[in-house]
C-alpha cells in the first residue's frame, strides 16, 4: 500500500546537517507519549524544572530539519516521533494557502538526546482539505508500537524501535467517507488492547481496532461528517464511558463494546467542534465555533446526562486550537475571538477575560497551548514564545517569557505557529514547518 520515496532518503542525508548544541547529561524523567502527555491531561509532573527565565534561559540542545504540519511530537523510550509533509516539488508552498496540495506525508523517529533521524517512512497523499500544511494528529506510542493518523485518514501502526509497519488502514476507503474540512484531526486513544479512532460518517463515526492486528473490534454511531474532537473516557455512575462528539450530537458508548450508553443533540456550526469535553465535578462542557456551547450534568446512578444549558448567549468558551484546562474549580481557555477566559461552572459566567500572553486587542483564533506544571503554567504561544504564568481566579499573571522558535505559517493575516509542544525529560520539544527543536528546561 505504501512505498518509501526519494524524499525520505534526501531527508536522511539532510540529518547530517543537524545542529547539535551542548547536549547535557540528564537522567530519565517523564516521557510524553501522546497528545497532552502521559495521562492525556496537559499536566507536566517532573521536578527540577525552570520556574523563571530571568536567571535560567532554556538551553538549545539540538535542531533538526523537518517538513510542514500541525502534529505535535510524542516522546517515549529515548525516541521522538513526529509527522510532517513535503509537497511534490520542493518549491511548492506548505502554508495554509497552498495551491498545490499534492505530496507525501512522513513519519519520523528521532533520537531524543541528539535529534538524529533513526528511521522514517513516507507515503503519497493528495490533500482535499483546508489549511493543507500537513498532518494534524500527534503520534500515539504504546509499548513498542507507535500509531499515526494522517490528515487524509491514513492510519498506520509501526514498530517503534525499527519503523517496521505492523498494519495499516485507509479510513476513507474502509468507511466510505471523505475528509472533513480540516482533515482527520482527532488524536487516537489507546484503551486496553484497543486503539479508538474517529473514522467516518454514514458507515460509522468511531471504531476500535485491535492494537496488534488492526482488525476492527467494534464500530459505533453515524455522523454528517467526522468532526475533530478526540475521544476521551470518563468514569461516572460506576461505569467507564467513552465520550464522543460529532457535529450533531454528544454521545457515550461502552469503550469495550461500542454499545451506546447515552446521546444528546448538539448542533455545532459547520461541524466545527474541536475541543474534547472537559469535566469539572459532575459536569461536562463542550464549546464550538460561533459560541455554540453545551453544559451536561452526568447522572451519578446510571450512565446518562441532562442538559443544564445549551447555546447560552454571552457565555462559554468556544475553543479553537487549544484544549481548555480545568484548575481550581474553573475552566481556562482561549475563545474563538482570541480572548483568554476563566469560566465558572455550572453558571457559565466569566470570572475574567483578557488577551493573556498576547496583549493589545484580541486576535482571532489566538493560540497558546496551556500546560500545568506545579503551581504555574507553561503557555507555548503562536508567536513561538514560551511563557511562564499563573492562571487563577484573580486573573492572568505573567512571570517571564522567552522565544524558542519562529512562526512559519500564516492565518488571519498574521504569522502563526499552531503546533502543540511536548514536555519530556526536563525539556520541551517544539516544531514549525521547517524544523523541530529541543530545549532544556532543567534548573
Amino acid at each position: 500500500m505504501f512505498q518509501t520515496s526519494t524524499i525520505c532518503r534526501i531527508a536522511s542525508v539532510a540529518a547530517i546537517f543537524i545542529v547539535s548544541v551542548s547536549i547535557i547529561s540528564e537522567g530519565r524523567g517523564e516521557d510524553w507519549p501522546q497528545w497532552m502527555g502521559p495521562r492525556r491531561d496537559n499536566v507536566w509532573r517532573e521536578r527540577g524544572i525552570i520556574t523563571t527565565f530571568v536567571d535560567h534561559a532554556p538551553k538549545l540542545l539540538w535542531r533538526t530539519p523537518i517538513g510542514g504540519g500541525y502534529a505535535g511530537a510524542a516522546v517515549a523510550d529515548g525516541r521522538i516521533f513526529v509527522c510532517d509533509y513535503f509537497p511534490t516539488a520542493a518549491s511548492d508552498d506548505v502554508s495554509n494557502k497552498a495551491k498545490v496540495p499534492s505530496g507525501r506525508e512522513r513519519v519520523v523517529c528521532l533520537e531524543e538526546e541528539t535529534g538524529k533521524i533513526l528511521w522514517e517512512y513516507d507515503y503519497p497523499v493528495t490533500y482535499t482539505i483546508s489549511y493543507p500544511s500537513g498532518p494534524r494528529c500527534t503520534p500515539t506510542v504504546h509499548g513498542d508500537r507507535v500509531y499515526t493518523l494522517g490528515a487524509e485518514g491514513s492510519l498506520i501502526c509501526f514498530e517503534a524501535s525499527t519503523g517496521s509497519i505492523q498494519w495499516s488502514r485507509e479510513l476513507k476507503e474502509d468507511y466510505s467517507t471523505k475528509a472533513a474540512t480540516w482533515g482527520w484531526a482527532s488524536h487516537p486513544l489507546v484503551d486496553g488492547d484497543r486503539l479508538i479512532c474517529i473514522v467516518g460518517t454514514d458507515v460509522a463515526h468511531a471504531a476500535a481496532f485491535d492494537l496488534n492486528s488492526g482488525a476492527e473490534v467494534w464500530r459505533t454511531g453515524t455522523a454528517s461528517e467526522q468532526g475533530y474532537v478526540p475521544p476521551s473516557i470518563v468514569t461516572c455512575a460506576g461505569a467507564r464511558q467513552l465520550v464522543l462528539v460529532k457535529p450533531r450530537g454528544v454521545y457515550a458508548v461502552n469503550p469495550e463494546t461500542g454499545q451506546l450508553l447515552w446521546e444528546t443533540p448538539y448542533d455545532a456550526d459547520n461541524g466545527s467542534i474541536i475541543m474534547a469535553p472537559v469535566r469539572l465535578g459532575n459536569y461536562l462542557y463542550v464549546g464550538g465555533f460561533k459560541s455554540k456551547n453545551l453544559l451536561l450534568k452526568m447522572d451519578q446512578k446510571t450512565p446518562g446526562v441532562e442538559v443544564v444549558w445549551r447555546n447560552k448567549p454571552k457565555h462559554g468558551i468556544s475553543a479553537v486550537n487549544v484544549q481548555p484546562f480545568v484548575s481550581d474549580g474553573l475552566i481556562f481557555g482561549f475563545h474563538e475571538n482570541g480572548e483568554l477566559r476563566a469560566m465558572r461552572i455550572p453558571e457559565g459566567d466569566f470570572v475574567w477575560q483578557g488577551t493573556g500572553p498576547f496583549g493589545g486587542r484580541p486576535k482571532r483564533s489566538a493560540t497558546a497551548f496551556i500546560t500545568k506544571h506545579d503551581n504555574h503554567f507553561f503557555l507555548f504561544a503562536e508567536t513561538g514564545d514560551l511563557v511562564i504564568a499563573k492562571l487563577s481566579e484573580t486573573g492572568y499573571e505573567e512571570i517571564s517569557r522567552t522565544h524558542l522558535l519562529d512562526p512559519t505559517n500564516v492565518a488571519s493575516g498574521r504569522d502563526v505557529l499552531w503546533c502543540p509542544p511536548a514536555y519530556a525529560n526536563k525539556a520541551i520539544i517544539v516544531r514549525n514547518d521547517q524544523e523541530i527543536v529541543r530545549y532544556s528546561l532543567a534548573q
